[in-house]
C-alpha cells in the first residue's frame, strides 16, 4: 500500500498571479489573528483597521508624519537589504545607527560656528564615517578570521547604546539643565525641511535618492552582478573568479555607513542633539523592513512607509478607540510572520508523493 506524503519541491517558474495571491492571504491572516485582540481591547476591528492604515493617508499633516516616521527605517532597511543580499548578515544597523548619531553630534558640539552650507554637509560626512567605523570590525573579522558576523554586529549594538549614555550622562551632559542630553548644536546644524511648514525634514529626500542609487548599482552594474552572486552562492561566484572577501568586507561597510546616516540625518532632522532616544530600535526594525521588501530598495522604501503608517495609526487609534500603542506593533509583527510565511510559497510548492509501506510478516 502507498500514502500521498506532502512535500516542498522548488517552483520551475513562478505564476504572475501567485505573488498578489499570497499577499491577499497575508493580509488576510493578519486580520483574523489580530482581530481577537482588538475586539479583547474594546474596539471593533474594522474601525481600527481604518485608523491604523487609511486615516493617516486622509491629510497632509498626517501624511507628513508618516514620511517623518519612515525615514529612519527607509535607512535601516536599505542598509540591512545591501549586506544581506551580498550574503553578510548586518544585525549591528541599530549600533551603527547610534555610531552616526555619535559622530553627527561631534560635529555639532566642537563646530558649532560653522554656517549651513557646511555645517550640514560635514556633520552628515562625520556620521557616515562614524558607522563604517563600528562596521569595521566584524567586517574584518568575519573575512580575515571567518567568524560569524551575526554575533559580533548584534554584541555591538549594546555596546553602541551604553556608548549613548555614557557620554549623555558625563562629558556630554547638558550644561544648563543637567539632563542627559546634550546642549543644542549650533544654528548652522538644523536640517532643512522636505516640504514648507512641515516636520519632516530632508532626511526622506536623501533616503530615497539613496534607495534610487542603490537600486541602478544592484540592477544595472557590474557591481550589483557580483554582490548578488556573492549572495547567491558564495563557491560558486569565487570559481567565476570574484574575489568574494572583497564583496563582503565593503557590502559591510557601504550598509554600516547607510546606517550611520540614517543616524545622522535623525539627529540633525529632530531636535538637533543627541538623546538617549536617538534610535528606538530602528535599527532591528530595519531587519524587518529588509526581509519584507525582499531585499529591494525600492521594498524597502514600501515597508517603511506601510509601518510609518502603522506607526501614526497606532497613535490615532490610541487617542479616538483607547487602544493601547502596542497593538500597532502587534500587527506589524504579526504582518512579518505571515509574509515571511507565504514567500516560501513562491519559490516552492507543495507536490504529494508516495510513501510505500511493507507489511510485516508478509513472503
Amino acid at each position: 500500500m502507498g500514502r500521498l506524503l506532502p512535500q516542498l519541491v522548488l517552483r520551475g517558474r513562478e505564476p504572475r498571479w501567485l505573488a498578489p495571491l499570497l499577499v491577499l492571504i497575508a493580509v488576510t491572516v493578519v486580520y483574523a489573528a489580530t482581530a481577537g485582540p482588538i475586539r479583547a481591547a474594546g474596539a471593533n476591528p474594522a474601525a481600527a483597521y481604518e485608523r491604523y492604515v487609511f486615516t493617516p493617508l486622509t491629510n497632509a499633516n498626517s501624511l507628513t508624519e508618516v514620511l517623518l516616521a519612515a525615514t529612519p527605517l527607509i535607512f535601516t532597511g536599505l542598509a540591512v537589504a545591501v549586506a544581506f543580499r551580498s550574503g553578510y548578515f548586518n544585525i549591528g544597523a541599530e549600533g551603527q545607527f547610534l555610531a552616526g548619531a555619535v559622530g553627527v553630534s561631534v560635529a555639532g558640539l566642537y563646530l558649532p560656528d560653522l554656517p549651513g552650507p557646511l555645517a550640514v554637509p560635514t556633520a552628515l560626512l562625520l556620521g557616515v564615517g562614524a558607522g563604517v567605523l563600528w562596521a569595521l570590525l566584524p567586517a574584518l573579522l568575519r573575512v580575515r578570521f571567518g567568524i560569524d558576523e551575526v554575533v559580533t554586529t548584534l554584541l555591538l549594538n549594546p555596546v553602541a547604546l551604553l556608548g549613548v549614555q555614557g557620554l549623555l550622562n558625563g562629558p556630554w551632559r547638558n550644561s544648563e539643565s543637567g539632563f542627559p542630553v546634550t546642549d543644542d548644536f549650533g544654528a548652522g546644524y538644523e536640517m532643512p525641511p522636505a516640504l514648507p511648514g512641515a516636520r519632516v525634514h530632508f532626511g526622506i529626500v536623501i533616503a530615497v535618492a539613496l534607495a534610487l542609487v542603490i537600486w541602478l548599482v544592484m540592477s544595472r552594474t557590474a557591481t550589483g552582478v557580483r554582490v548578488r552572486a556573492v549572495g547567491l552562492s558564495p563557491r560558486a561566484a569565487g570559481f567565476s573568479g570574484i574575489d568574494v572577501k572583497r564583496v563582503l568586507f565593503r557590502s559591510a561597510l557601504v550598509s554600516g555607513g547607510i546606517a550611520g546616516l540614517g543616524g545622522a540625518c535623525q539627529v540633525l532632522g529632530v531636535g538637533q542633539q543627541l538623546t538617549n532616544e536617538a534610535s528606538g530600535g530602528y535599527g532591528y526594525t530595519g531587519i524587518v523592513v529588509a526581509t519584507l521588501g525582499a531585499l529591494t530598495a525600492v521594498g524597502a522604501v514600501l515597508v517603511a512607509l506601510l509601518l510609518g503608517d502603522i506607526t501614526v495609526g497606532a497613535q490615532n487609534a490610541s487617542l479616538v478607540l483607547q487602544l493601547p500603542p502596542q497593538m500597532g506593533d502587534i500587527i506589524a509583527a504579526a504582518l512579518l510572520l505571515a509574509v515571511v510565511s507565504v514567500l516560501v510559497l513562491r519559490r516552492y510548492k507543495l507536490r504529494r508523493r508516495p510513501r510505500h509501506t511493507t507489511e510485516v510478516g508478509a513472503h
